[in-house]
């Protein structure tokens, strides 16, 4: 296949750029950069999302395209501005993705495109699955529902398309480094009320979710891109200290998070339980459905 990949430089892209080589297909990472990086035989960067880039006259048909570009939600206090360029960010790489789509001689047969559980919004007693309809209320919910919304428009252009509800995605890079630095500093404990569910996903199943979702036809709209097994945070953060071998004692009070990270804080002291219910309906087998294996995967290498 050939396959163009929008964030492919990140985290997430490069272990699917990774897989895809692996696989012998052809990858076409869309970049702002395509300088700063060197062509191999399988895979090509190129220009995009700037007046001077043409990627419509560089590319050959596609099979697919991954939109994973958006700017990171951990990155910085949320201010108003920030908030708005967290919203753009996704917006114009997804609008982005559409004008090549209608550039494109060929129109890919799929797209699949980034999404996140926040669409759910916030529960400590709900279990939300695809067929919940009704998005959440609050900031990260409105963001991925708009989101949504537009890549939408490449299913209206007759493009089969999937949105891949991500949750929170572990490996040695993203989140996971974060969590674990108060346990090394041996300060480790639970945020908040620790009741907040954590829905996680291994980075192996995340790639092998967007690939599953690229090869399997009868999958469209929502895909939730979380383990069968969502833990509370006092449960994860238990686990975590167990594979690290250190202690999970030292709670860190809700007041003090949200004075530190303002309207962030939410990212850690508020979440949902969110089942991959079509994932598994479908027939797609997780490497990591439980969290110590997952855990102790990237954490004993």
């Amino acid at each position: 296949m050939k396959i163009a990949i929008t964030g492919g430089t990140g985290f997430v892209g490069t272990q699917l750029k990774e897989k895809f080589v692996q696989e012998g297909h052809d990858v076409y990472i869309l970049t702002r950069s395509p300088k700063k990086y060197n062509d191999t035989e399988q895979v090509t960067y190129v220009g995009w999302l700037k007046e001077e880039f043409h990627p419509e006259q560089e590319l050959p048909a596609l099979d697919a395209i991954v939109n994973l570009a958006g700017e990171s939600l951990n990155s910085g206090r949320w201010t108003e501005e920030r908030k708005q360029s967290i919203l753009e960010s996704r917006i114009k790489s997804t609008e982005g993705v559409l004008d090549l789509v209608d550039a494109l001689p060929e129109k890919p047969e799929v797209l699949v495109n980034a999404s996140a559980v926040g669409y759910y919004g916030q529960s400590k007693t709900k279990t939300f699955t695809e067929e919940t309809t009704e998005p959440g209320n609050d900031f990260l919910a409105n963001v991925v529902e708009e989101w949504e919304t537009r890549a939408s428009q490449a299913a209206e252009k007759g493009i089969r398309t999937v949105y891949v509800r991500f949750g929170i995605i572990l490996g040695e890079e993203g989140a996971l480094p974060k969590m674990i630095l108060p346990y090394k500093m041996m300060i480790g404990g639970k945020l908040g009320s620790g009741e907040q569910w954590m829905s996680w996903i291994h980075i192996d199943d995340v790639v092998g979710l967007v690939h599953f979702a690229i090869e399997n036809k009868d999958i469209h709209g929502p895909l939730n891109g979380t383990a069968p097994n969502p833990k509370r945070n006092k449960d994860f953060g238990q686990t975590l200290g167990e594979v690290l071998n250190r202690p999970h004692w030292i709670p860190a009070p809700a007041f003090a998070l949200k004075a530190a990270l303002g309207d962030m804080s939410t990212l850690l002291l508020d979440g949902q339980c969110v089942i991959p219910k079509k994932a598994m309906a479908s027939g797609y087998t997780f490497h990591y459905p439980e969290l110590q294996p997952a855990l102790s995967s990237i954490l004993n290498n």
